[in-house]
């Protein structure tokens, strides 16, 4: 039976590792070739974390300018509310 494939890693779980590779990083303790692999690896998370911030984003401004404009189509365009008959 073949293996599922774990799920990834969730945002906060990828920055948590990114922390944990810039502690690492600053402490001084790596060896060179230690201090290597984990800055790569801390590019390539901080790489995935900006899309998918871009992501969220983009996402956010659609979900705003729909708001905006069901706003805008609910409420009368001089905005003082009373309808004239």
């Amino acid at each position: 039976m073949p293996r599922a494939e774990p799920d990834p890693p969730v945002f906060e779980e990828r920055l948590e590792r990114l922390e944990a590779i810039v502690e690492e990083l600053e402490s001084g303790e790596l060896s060179l070739e230690e201090g290597v692999e984990r800055y790569q690896e801390g590019v390539r998370l901080l790489q995935g974390l900006q899309e998918e911030l871009r992501g969220a984003e983009l996402r956010v401004r659609e979900l705003t300018e729909e708001l905006q404009q069901a706003l805008e189509e609910a409420v009368p365009e001089d905005g003082d509310g009373d309808a004239e008959a």
